[in-house]
């Protein structure tokens, strides 16, 4: 079996949605949703959760949903100037130094972007561990809008253009494109032996969502969210 290290990754600062990985959605703090998430995933393919934060108040919440943490990110780690993969690192290298194991996979499930079951996180796990040149594979949705067709940039001289150099007289003429909707990264472990600084390698794969899911990033965001998921109006089961 593989040795699986889901990674849950909530800072305690939050500037659009204060408070956010913590405030309340459909009746439970943001961050059981995840939490959740990740029991579902290893009762299926095994493995540990491990959770990421420099919040005396999420430890807390977390805590109050059986999930300790003999893990605090340092405040170095902590601002909002620190990427993702930066702070995954650093607690996949403290999970397997404690823990004495190196890990095959690690999940990633972000917070803020909890729109996915276990289907979606099943399906993309088969999707990697059946390509093995693979560095990772993250979640997206198909986009609405199409840098090859309506997209547009400014150029020096002021006036626009588009975005991708193309002829195509419909956007379903373009090429195919995603929107990143941050839900979830599954890597391999060699994909931090290769000092990457972005989740796009030159093997990376992506899993298509073929349901809503959006992040939070601002208080309207989290209302639609919230509204959802009281009315039970999303379109696949959580």
């Amino acid at each position: 079996m593989q040795n699986i290290l889901v990674t849950l990754c909530a800072r305690g600062g939050s500037k659009g949605i204060p408070g956010k990985n913590i405030k309340i959605l459909a009746g439970k703090p943001l961050i059981v949703y995840s939490i959740n998430h990740a029991r579902e995933f290893i009762s299926k393919f095994g493995g540990e959760i491990i959770l990421s934060t420099d919040s005396k108040q999420i430890i807390e919440v977390a805590s109050a949903y059986a999930l300790t943490s003999d893990y605090t990110r340092p405040t170095s780690l902590a601002t909002d100037l620190v990427g993702k993969i930066e702070v995954i690192q650093d607690v996949l290298r403290y999970a397997e130094r404690t823990r004495q194991k190196k890990y095959d996979y690690i999940l990633d499930l972000d917070i803020t972007s909890p729109l996915r079951n276990i289907n979606d996180l099943t399906e993309a796990f088969k999707l990697i561990t059946s390509n093995h040149d693979a560095t990772n594979i993250f979640s997206v949705n198909s986009a609405n809008r199409n840098p090859y067709f309506n997209m547009v940039e400014l150029k020096n001289d002021g006036y626009a253009k588009l975005v991708k150099e193309g002829n195509f007289l419909t956007r379903q003429s373009a090429p195919k494109v995603y929107d990143m909707n941050a839900s979830f990264y599954i890597y391999r472990r060699k994909f931090f032996d290769q000092d990457n600084k972005s989740v796009i390698t030159n093997a990376s794969l992506i899993y298509v969502m073929k349901h809503t899911c959006f992040d939070l990033d601002e208080p309207q965001d989290f209302e639609i969210m919230n509204y959802l998921l009281s009315n039970d109006r999303l379109d696949f089961a959580l």
